[in-house]
């Protein structure tokens, strides 16, 4: 499974892992990523979701409709 966020589409990045003597080998830095079963009033039903802990907080600020309308706008499946 693709470790991308539906909401915010954080993705993996890639960097530096530096040690204390200064050397540079290549590291990734995961997303955030939660497991959650999140309700939908409009839809009377839980739903799913993979989703960052800044995805959660959008979550939190707009409302769920909010955030699957602009998913759906997206293209991104629910």
């Amino acid at each position: 499974m693709a470790k991308v966020c539906p909401v915010t589409e954080k993705r993996p990045m890639s960097g530096n892992r530096v040690s204390h003597a200064n050397n540079k080998t290549r590291r990734r830095f995961e997303p955030n990523l939660h497991e959650k079963r999140i309700w939908v009033p409009s839809e009377n039903r839980f739903i799913r979701m993979r989703v960052s802990a800044a995805g959660l907080k959008n979550i939190d600020k707009l409302g769920i409709d909010a955030v699957l309308r602009d998913m759906k706008k997206r293209g991104v499946k629910v």
